[in-house]
């Protein structure tokens, strides 16, 4: 089973690379700093970046009758908006902001089909801030249900992030909790809901891609 996220091999090769020639510069010119600082920080700061493109074991929950949390987080918006991209209605939308100590990978929270996908290239204000859903860079994501339900996901990137991948693909069809894509650094995933849905987190809950049920969207 792999334990490294594949958008993290490129990022921690070349990190690996910078800072073992880094602190063997450093260890010529000054060994005292490299025993007492660099090394420690080299290796800290290695560590981070494993840590961030890591793989989590679980067992997905699955559920047709409910939108699964598409990332790790926590809540930070739930509202009526109007969706114009897209659905072109009133939505319930709920907002998952990823700090840079969450797992950043991206995953589909129904099975169903990508009906829409697009990217769009945007500016960098941090992920919680009320513009950045149509500010920042980001991606926009349909997938509907056998039943024509359609769930609209927008991938954001924050002040951090400078890349968004995306695997969604238009007419592919998707299942619940395989991945959907990866955000590289601070960021935030939009979930746009038909309105009456049943929400069932809160503001300020913590939720965890593939495991926690953000809302009960019924069968038709």
């Amino acid at each position: 089973m792999r334990m490294i996220h594949k958008e993290g091999y490129t990022i921690l090769l070349v990190s690996f690379f910078v800072l073992l020639a880094l602190n063997f510069v450093t260890y010529i010119l000054s060994p005292t700093i490299e025993y007492f600082f660099l090394l420690p920080a080299s290796i800290l700061l290695f560590i981070f970046l494993l840590r961030f493109f890591r793989i989590p074991n679980r067992t997905p929950l699955t559920n047709e009758n409910t939108v699964i949390s598409p990332a790790d987080g926590k809540i930070v918006a739930i509202e009526e908006v109007f969706e114009d991209e897209f659905l072109k209605t009133k939505c319930i939308q709920v907002s998952v902001f990823m700090s840079v100590w969450n797992v950043h990978i991206n995953w589909f929270p129904i099975n169903g089909l990508v009906k829409y996908f697009r990217y769009h290239p945007g500016d960098y204000l941090v992920a919680w801030h009320p513009k950045s859903s149509t500010h920042n860079e980001r991606t926009t994501v349909v997938v509907q249900r056998n039943d024509g339900v359609q769930i609209l996901l927008r991938q954001i990137a924050g002040a951090m992030a400078r890349r968004i991948v995306c695997y969604a693909v238009e007419e592919n069809s998707v299942k619940q909790n395989s991945e959907m894509g990866f955000i590289k650094f601070g960021s935030r995933v939009d979930i746009f809901l038909p309105l009456g849905s049943e929400v069932l987190v809160k503001i300020d809950q913590k939720v965890t891609g593939t495991q926690t049920e953000i809302a009960r969207v019924p069968l038709k």
